[in-house]
């Protein structure tokens, strides 16, 4: 699955600890090679996300992407990264 980034998204990247940083990183090359990898803890998201999934990042840190499919590929395009309280208050 190819994977595009949303310009929030990468922002919020860069703001982030170096410790999430680095995390995201592990957890994108696991999600590179299986995106259901157990580790990543993949799942479809209900009210504010409908429609979204997210994968862990650490403990507290989600990844809330879009599956988008173009023709022949599907594109995992993420658009919001933080913490589950930030993300669900």
């Amino acid at each position: 699955m190819t994977r595009q980034y949303d310009l929030g998204f990468i922002k919020a990247l860069k703001r982030a600890d170096v410790r999430i940083r680095k995390s995201f990183k592990n957890r994108i090359a696991i999600f590179a090679k299986n995106p259901y990898d157990p580790q990543l803890n993949n799942h479809i998201l209900r009210e504010p996300y409908q429609g979204l999934r997210s994968i862990d990042i650490t403990a507290d840190y989600r990844a809330i992407y879009e599956e988008i499919k173009m023709d022949d590929q599907n594109i995992a395009y993420f658009i919001i990264l933080g913490t589950h309280e930030e993300l669900y208050r």
